[in-house]
């Protein structure tokens, strides 16, 4: 198949998701034609059937906001016609349903069938999508899509409730190549590479994200507060956003900056996760938590909140723990038990990358998508 895949090229999970559903479908031999207004950035440029096309948006005297998602629909449209797509793949709802939607429609009147494919990642329907600017083309798109998947139960059900949406929506959970986040098998080679980050009877908690408000950085900070106020340990900090200054502000009025570390926006993240012992992610709300299955995979066990999708994949107690969102105390406590316990931290461990491996593999989700679009091009919706 010809798929075009627009998402948000930024750092965040719907563009992960989108970058890495690429990567593995053009692993599966088809070709793979990325729309968007700059490259996402895990795609290296020299990805074997995968080709990237820019959205350029002129700005007029006369837009205060350039439109883009006219642009986006122009651009569809063309690339599918030059290279004769069969589908597009569009993640996040706003504003690229209604772009693609518009592409339909394009090439419709060309005689063409394009049909398209809506993945809802999270806020696009918990946040942006109930704004009342945002409510009525939000729920027409979804609407009108000719396919459209949920990355989990949760959010599937959230959308039915508050858009009212009567259309079918299939699950299709995110997941991860078990084959590249992987734990380090020889653990003198963990101890070196953990090396930079800690002294060897440090413990490492680590937090990956956006860094905007839903996910509570400043929360990760006091809970490592809390922890290292225990027992020898380093917090890193993976990925960059709008309340980094905040933590950043946090750690220093705590005393805890020199054992905060900011590495900022990371490509190679499957290399960073195997060095932790414990990832915090304390979010307001997570439709999926793919930072912590991301984190499962590599034998890391996840401190995190009772919140949207989590419980779907996070099994309280067994691969995971899970606390009521600001309950600082308890996932500190929680964190100093677990890391006290090298028995059951292991166990956790083990049973992290078993349930990644039998339910989260990319390998078993891939297909499915696969089998999703070959039921939407034959006319099943």
């Amino acid at each position: 198949m010809r798929i075009g895949i627009t998402c948000y090229p930024t750092y965040g999970g719907s563009g992960v998701v989108a970058t890495e559903l690429g990567i593995e479908l053009a692993g599966l031999g088809h070709e793979i034609h990325f729309i968007s207004y700059s490259q996402p950035f895990r795609l290296s440029g020299r990805d074997e059937g995968i080709f990237y096309h820019e959205v350029p948006v002129s700005s007029y005297p006369l837009f205060e906001f350039p439109p883009y998602d006219l642009a986006l629909a122009s651009r569809m449209a063309e690339v599918a016609e030059f290279y004769e797509l069969d589908l597009l793949h569009v993640h996040y709802a706003i504003p690229h349903s209604v772009s693609a939607l518009l592409a339909r429609q394009i090439l419709a009147s060309k005689g063409r069938r394009l049909p398209f494919v809506t993945t809802l990642h999270g806020t696009d329907i918990t946040l942006v999508g109930l704004d009342r600017c945002y409510l009525p083309i939000t729920r027409y798109a979804i609407q009108e899509s000719d396919g459209v998947t949920s990355i989990s139960d949760y959010l599937k059900q959230k959308t039915v409730e508050d858009f009212g949406v009567t259309r079918e929506i299939e699950t299709i959970t995110n997941f991860v190549n078990c084959d590249l986040y992987t734990p380090l098998k020889d653990e003198e080679a963990r101890a070196q590479a953990r090396a930079h980050l800690a002294a060897p009877d440090e413990a490492i908690l680590m937090h990956l994200s956006n860094f905007r408000p839903v996910k509570r950085v400043v929360d990760v900070v006091k809970v490592f507060a809390k922890v290292a106020s225990q027992i020898p340990a380093q917090l890193v900090l993976v990925g960059d956003g709008p309340d980094r200054s905040a933590a950043e502000w946090l750690a220093h009025d705590l005393g805890i900056h020199g054992r905060v570390r900011f590495l900022g926006k990371q490509d190679r993240v499957n290399e960073l996760l195997p060095l932790a012992d414990l990832m915090l992610m304390p979010s307001e709300l997570e439709s999926f938590g793919l930072a912590a299955l991301e984190a499962m995979a590599c034998k890391v066990p996840s401190i995190a909140t009772r919140v949207g999708g989590v419980p779907e994949l996070i099994d309280d107690g067994e691969t995971g723990l899970l606390y009521e969102v600001g309950d600082i105390d308890g996932m500190a406590a929680g964190a100093l038990t677990l890391l006290s316990d090298r028995t059951r931290l292991d166990a956790m461990r083990e049973a992290g990358r078993h349930t990644a491996q039998k339910r989260f593999c990319a390998s078993l989700v891939v297909p499915h998508y696969v089998r999703y679009y070959e039921k939407v091009l034959a006319g099943g919706n």
